[in-house]
This record gives C-alpha cells, sequence and structure tokens, in this order.
C-alpha cells in the first residue's frame, strides 16, 4: 500500500513551468496563506468547492504556486521540505524531509488511507465507477452515509484507525485535508487528489 506522499511526481514535466519568480512578485499574504495550508495538513488542488455557489471553482492558490513554482520550490528547500507538484491529481503537497515529524506523518498517512479504502470497497460492492466518487453531482449520499454508518465492520475499522466518532468524524478529516468537499448537507465527494489516491490504492491492492 503506498505511503499517502509516496505518489506519483511530474516534477520534470513542470520544471520550467510559468516564468521564473522573486519575492516581489508575490504578496506576503499570497505566502502566507499558502503556508497555513500546508502547515494544517491540506494538499492544495486545483479546483476547490464554493458553498455559496455550490460548484467548483479555481483555486488561486494552486494557480499562484503553479505559475511561481521555481520561487516556491526555492523557498520550501530553504525550509528543509520539498514542494511536490502532482500533474496527474493536479494538486500540490510538502514533502517533509525532517526525520522528528516522521511518526506523525506515517499515522496521518495511515488514516487518510483507511478512509479512501472504506469508501471505494462500499461504492465499488454498490456497482458503481469510483470515478464517480470525484462528481459533485454524485459521490456519497445520505443513504450511502447510513449504510456504511450502520455497518459494524466498516465502524471497527474506523475505530481501529482512531476515528472514535465513526463516519462523520472520518469525512471530516478527509475535508480538512482537501481531499474530500461536502457539497451538500448529505453529500460528499473526493476532490481530484483524493481520487488519485484512491485510485493508487486500488492499483497497488490490486497488485498486491
Amino acid at each position: 500500500m503506498p505511503d499517502f506522499s509516496d505518489v506519483t511526481e511530474t516534477n520534470e514535466a513542470v520544471q520550467n513551468t510559468g516564468p521564473d519568480s522573486h519575492f516581489d512578485q508575490i504578496l506576503p499574504a499570497q505566502s502566507a496563506a499558502i503556508y497555513r495550508e500546508f502547515q494544517a495538513g491540506r494538499v492544495i488542488v486545483r479546483d476547490v468547492w464554493d458553498k455559496n455557489r455550490s460548484e467548483l471553482r479555481a483555486n488561486p492558490l494552486y494557480n499562484m504556486l503553479f505559475n511561481h513554482l521555481s520561487h516556491f520550490r526555492t523557498f520550501y528547500e530553504h525550509l528543509g521540505s520539498e514542494l511536490v507538484f502532482n500533474e496527474a491529481g493536479n494538486f500540490f503537497f510538502l514533502k517533509e524531509s525532517s526525520d522528528e515529524e516522521g511518526e506523525e506523518h506515517d499515522e496521518n498517512a495511515f488514516r487518510v488511507q483507511v478512509v479512501l479504502l472504506l469508501i471505494g470497497r462500499y461504492f465499488a460492492r454498490s456497482g458503481r465507477d469510483l470515478d464517480y466518487l470525484g462528481r459533485s453531482d454524485a459521490g456519497l449520499n445520505e443513504q450511502d452515509f447510513n449504510v456504511m454508518a450502520g455497518d459494524e465492520e466498516y465502524q471497527d475499522i474506523l475505530r481501529a484507525a482512531r476515528f472514535e466518532k465513526g463516519l462523520s468524524e472520518a469525512l471530516d478529516y478527509l475535508d480538512k485535508r482537501n481531499l474530500l468537499f461536502r457539497s451538500g448537507p448529505n453529500r460528499w465527494f473526493l476532490s481530484s487528489a483524493g481520487l488519485y489516491f484512491l485510485n493508487e490504492l486500488v492499483r497497488e491492492y490490486e497488485k498486491g
């Protein structure tokens, strides 16, 4: 099973993407906003869910990173981290080079994998294509939630991953990391990053 950070990196494909940037081309508030996202353990995806309009919209933080990739790569390198761009999933994430955060990072990765695999397993068993999990007009609905929340096997697995409050806590965990979006009171769908990681987990499972 791949680690949360162990994804296919297309760094070479975007090595020269966007113009060279300098500090005077980027507002401190923009750089600080990106830093806060990474510090919160989030990935930065190309499209985010706009709750007011109930639609996906372009993420300005993603565009800032994409257009000034060389600058931000160097910036985070000086902070002891690696800025990684995943072209297949259209997202950025920060890979820490410090060993001090290794154990915590591994636990977070494990918890993400558990939730994604449970969602994918349930969705596949219901006869639906996994790609529908990445559609705002599809994804998980209230009925799906109730079925999963009422399944004792799923609840035991979630408790083993320290989701004591069950499925609602697990979905919130993905939501806070931009791996899943809540598109309504009782509807959820995976972001491009969440769907990418799920497909990677499925591929690894099928290989094994």
